[in-house]
This record gives structure tokens, C-alpha cells and sequence, in this order.
């Protein structure tokens, strides 16, 4: 077997053993550990063009310049810290096993994050999107849908969740005698989240009066699920929430709606623990970043304030020739 042939056999042997690493050892989710293994894949593309070192044999210099192409290419800081983040475990696990003696990744710093902070919507535009129909209510079925998309819409800004935990929740994971659910978030890591009055009353209005018409006599664990039944998908969540907030508006996202809320927390007094304990962030640092956009938002709001509106006229008068 050619040289060429052997290298790409042993390095694709290396990255299945990775992928199971990051599944079994690592606990990550499945779209976490599919992007990781995009980004590596990229990389050994990168080395194959320049025609230098195989995966293994990568210097730290290789990984500078990768991450500088990245930037070039107008890449975010946050992804490029991503794809950092998949070269610093995918070196990890090589000096784990003895596969390499130096990690590469070691003295190269990660790129800015949140140079761009999330957007959230204000609290008037929150309160008009939950207040809009989804679903132009002309049968028993688009009644339903209704209700289901209002419940999902409450949901997803009550307890701040991402897409994919809205759609895993099961039936058994809501306690509304408790006024809670649980969420399986990042890595099948199990979190109780709290639900305020108007999710729990669009939840019981949802699994009296829509789910059993959804359902249509069939059987499922799921706790929002779609015609005949069915689960829902990501992509029709995203449709749903992008279609609601247009007749509201304002386009916004799911993500949207979750930013929404943890910056309406932090707006409102919350510690960023109980933040960070709601969001379900393995790291307080993510959480961090809602203070950024609270005190953006606030210092908005404190323009119309008469004593900062004066400070600026004087300060222009001050310029004046």
C-alpha cells in the first residue's frame, strides 16, 4: 500500500477512535461531536493543500496559521474558538494514548469571544410575539397548531431553551404540579428549569384542548409533537418561531428567545449562578456575556434620563466654536 494510502487509513482510524472518545468518555451530543469532526477534517485539508504534515505531525505553527486563515476567511471569533476548542480535545486525546509527545495546541490562545453579543429581543417585543396567533385558526387541526406553537413559544422563553431540548422533552419530564420540567441539555446532562404562570397555563391549555387532537388517538413520549402525532423537527421550530415573530414584527430566532431571557433575568436582579443553572452552561464565563448586553440595554434606557440628556447637550455646546 502507497505511503499517501497508509497515512489517510491511519489517521481515519484515529479519528473514528476520537469520535467514540468524545461519545462514550466525553459524553458529547451528537451535533457537537459531528461539528468537531467537521472542523478536524478541515484542518487535515488545510495540511493536505500546503503539503505538509499529517494530522499527527502537526506543528503549532500549522494550527497559528489554520486559525489565522480562518479569520481572514471572515470567520467569527466564537467559531473560530470553536474549531480551536476540537484541535485542543483532538490533541488531548493523541497524548493520552501516547500517539504524540507534545500537544501543539498548548501555548496558542483562544480567539476573542462574544465580540459580537447575542441579540435578544426587548420585553415589549417579547410580550407582542407571545400575544401573536401562529396559525390562522379556520379547523379543529390549525386550532390545535395554535395552541401547541403559543405553548412552544412560552416554553422556549420561560425556561431558555435551545431547539433541541425543546423537542427531546417527554411527557414525564413536565411537572406542573411543581411548576418545573426537566431538560436533557449539552452531553445528556439532566437540568430542572423552572416555568412561570403564563407557561404552565398555555401547557395545560396545550395538553387539554391540543395535543389529544395532534395525537389523533396514536401514542408518544414526546411532549410537543406534530400532525398525526408525529415528532417535531428543528428545522420546523426554527419555521415556527421565524413565522410567528414576523406577524409580531420583529424576525427573530429560537436562540432569540432564549438570549431574551437570560438578559431579562440579569436585567431584572438575577445572580448569574441561577442564570448559569437555568441556561444549563458548564461554564459561568458563557453566562457572563448577559451582563454585556444588560448594561447595553440599560444604558439605552438611561439616555431618557433629564440629567444625562442634559450632560450631552453640554457636552456638544462644550465643542462648539
Amino acid at each position: 500500500m502507497p505511503r499517501a494510502a497508509n497515512q489517510e487509513s491511519s489517521e481515519r482510524r484515529l479519528l473514528e477512535a476520537f469520535g467514540s472518545y468524545l461519545k462514550v468518555e466525553k459524553g458529547l451530543a451528537r451535533l457537537t461531536l459531528a461539528a468537531y469532526l467537521a472542523d478536524l477534517e478541515q484542518f487535515a485539508e488545510f495540511l493536505s493543500a500546503r503539503k505538509k504534515r499529517a494530522l499527527m505531525k502537526a506543528a503549532t505553527e500549522d494550527i497559528r496559521d489554520f486559525l489565522q486563515r480562518l479569520g481572514s476567511d471572515g470567520l467569527d471569533g466564537r467559531s473560530v474558538a470553536r474549531k480551536l476548542s476540537a484541535l485542543r480535545q483532538f490533541y488531548k486525546f493523541l497524548l493520552l494514548d501516547r500517539h504524540i509527545g507534545h500537544d501543539p495546541t498548548l501555548n496558542i490562545e483562544s480567539p476573542r469571544q462574544w465580540k459580537v453579543l447575542p441579540k435578544s429581543l426587548a420585553r415589549a417585543e417579547t410580550e407582542g410575539l407571545l400575544a401573536e396567533s401562529s396559525v390562522e385558526s379556520t379547523s379543529k387541526l390549525d386550532a390545535a397548531l395554535e395552541c401547541r406553537n403559543r405553548a412552544m413559544l412560552e416554553v422556549l422563553y420561560a425556561a431558555a431553551l435551545r431547539v433541541s431540548e425543546l423537542i427531546t422533552v417527554r411527557l414525564e419530564d413536565l411537572k406542573l404540579d411543581l411548576g418545573c420540567m426537566m431538560v436533557r441539555g449539552k452531553g445528556d446532562k439532566e437540568r430542572l428549569v423552572p416555568l412561570g404562570r403564563a407557561s404552565q397555563e398555555a401547557l395545560r391549555e396545550y395538553l387539554r384542548a391540543a395535543r389529544p387532537v395532534l395525537c389523533n388517538g396514536r401514542t408518544g413520549t414526546a411532549l410537543f409533537v406534530g400532525r398525526r402525532g408525529r415528532p417535531l423537527t428543528r428545522q420546523r421550530v426554527w419555521q415556527m418561531v421565524s413565522h410567528a415573530s414576523g406577524l409580531a414584527g420583529r424576525h427573530a430566532s429560537p436562540h432569540m428567545l432564549r438570549h431574551s431571557c437570560a438578559t431579562h433575568m440579569v436585567e431584572n436582579g438575577a445572580d448569574l449562578r441561577t442564570v448559569q443553572t437555568i441556561l444549563g452552561h458548564a461554564d459561568i464565563s458563557t453566562t457572563q456575556v448577559y451582563t454585556h448586553v444588560a448594561m447595553d440595554r440599560l444604558q439605552q434606557v438611561y439616555k431618557k434620563h433629564p440629567r444625562a440628556r442634559l450632560r450631552a447637550r453640554t457636552t456638544q455646546e462644550g465643542k462648539q466654536p
